[in-house]
């Protein structure tokens, strides 16, 4: 009995633990796409740099699929996520997620994890991007929006549609969030 009470306070202790080290931004359960799995961002990307990305499958800035799929699979190792959340904001985006899935898995390529659509701006913002434009100040004006969120979870950098995913200054960015001290991962 007394050691079962012992493992019942360790993983107590433990869960309060990693429940304080993540970060409010990440502090949300969200539905993958196409898919009834729900990933709790908290346990999977605490530690992690992370770029949040509001995507649409019929829109002129679509094809930063491919770049963003790039930063992905170069900087996964290293300890970067990239998170796709669709979003029909600027009605350019699917209203059946299978369709969405498809241009982003079958047209792009895509295997960073892509997230149910969402709202990214507006009173009816995801309580998640509300977090990320009160973090900047700034929501996002158009698709592929993207916010960086360094190793620590503090949220260091917001970039507009136009910032292709293989900007130099963009990287620069990514690489300075990969190396800050103190990370856990």
């Amino acid at each position: 009995m007394k050691k079962l009470f012992a493992i019942a306070s360790l993983l107590a202790i433990t869960s309060t633990a990693s429940a304080n080290t993540c970060p409010d931004t990440l502090k949300h359960m969200k539905r993958k796409l196409n898919s009834q799995e729900v990933v709790n961002l908290c346990d999977e990307y605490a530690g992690k740099a992370v770029l949040f990305v509001n995507t649409a499958s019929k829109c002129g800035f679509t094809p930063q699929f491919e770049g963003l799929e790039a930063l992905y699979s170069n900087y996964k190792d290293d300890g970067l996520v990239v998170l796709g959340f669709p979003s029909n904001d600027f009605a350019q985006e699917y209203s059946d997620e299978s369709k969405t899935a498809e241009v982003c898995e079958l047209t792009y390529g895509v295997n960073f994890p892509m997230f149910e659509p969402i709202s990214v701006r507006g009173e009816n913002a995801d309580p998640l991007y509300a977090k990320l434009a009160e973090e900047t100040g700034k929501s996002p004006k158009w698709n592929f929006n993207k916010y960086l969120m360094d190793k620590n979870g503090k949220v260091v950098a917001h970039y507009g549609s136009r910032t292709k995913p293989d900007d130099e200054d963009f990287l620069s960015d990514v690489n300075a969030a990969l190396s800050v001290e103190g990370s856990s991962d």
